[in-house]
């Protein structure tokens, strides 16, 4: 008895020096089946091996996603696909193989408000994630805002670099706000870094041809088009509000319940 809480004091330290928590935490358990099983050696490694990949696996997609920034209610599951056109059900379908990442393709989707841009994009974000991507979600207020402080700090190089560690960065809302020439400047310098290095994936609700809008200078939004949409895919939701819609729905089911 005293042998054998020796062998196990020792294992559990071997786990612990080794950093294998999963062995760790299942391999009473796991011993007790192999023994009641008769499990072959190699079948009972298998076994904590893969468990110890699990726990690993779970552990980094949760710090992925905790440093994504990914809106944690937006998943693919509850975003009604049957909303769509069949064309950008065979988009979303071909961006979720993740495939788009490694040929540096962006993602550009435009659409009314309302129309679910952001959940869309978000819900391919976390299939991604899944993959073992890193994805980082940000709006473009929010953005520019740090590519500016960086600029005055004279950080912009490094703040660069971090960014460049992300597989897809995600700017929500590119269009609403309206860019003065200092933001515009930092902004396109963004987007000139990650130019055929990283993907972007840009949700707005400007066409391209009102671009001049947010970037106030003719020139500067035809090059930084240019560079966004040579390799690209671009999905166009121009469908009505499922906010709208979910709001008139709750208004006739109001209304037949004050009949009943």
């Amino acid at each position: 008895m005293v042998k054998t809480e020796k062998i196990a004091h020792k294992l559990s330290m071997c786990l612990k020096n080794l950093h294998l928590p999963g062995i760790k935490e299942y391999y009473l358990k796991i011993t007790e089946e192999a023994v009641k099983n008769s499990m072959t050696y190699e079948e009972y490694l298998l076994t904590l091996l893969e468990i110890e990949c699990e726990a690993r696996y779970n552990k980094r997609i949760y710090r992925l996603m905790r440093e994504s920034g990914l809106p944690e209610d937006k998943r693919m599951d509850n975003f009604d696909m049957k909303r769509l056109p069949l064309k950008i059900n065979q988009q979303v379908k071909a961006l979720m193989d993740g495939s788009f990442l490694k040929r540096t393709e962006n993602v550009l989707i435009f659409g009314n408000p309302g129309s679910g841009k952001t959940h869309l994009v978000c819900a391919i974000s976390r299939e991604l994630l899944n993959q073992n991507k890193k994805i980082l979600f940000t709006t473009s207020s929010i953005l520019v805002q740090e590519l500016l402080i960086a600029k005055r700090d004279l950080l912009l190089p490094k703040i660069l670099k971090r960014y460049s560690k992300f597989d897809a960065i995600i700017i929500d809302d590119i269009g609403y706000v309206q860019q003065e020439r200092e933001e515009m400047e930092v902004l396109f310098t963004f987007l000139a870094d990650r130019y055929e290095r990283s993907s972007i994936m840009i949700t707005s609700n400007l066409p391209f041809s009102k671009w001049d809008q947010i970037f106030k200078d003719t020139m500067i939004a035809a090059a930084a088009i240019d560079r966004l949409v040579h390799h690209s895919v671009i999905m166009e939701m121009n469908i009505k509000s499922y906010r709208m819609e979910k709001a008139k729905k709750s208004i006739k089911s109001e209304k037949g319940g004050d009949k009943i």
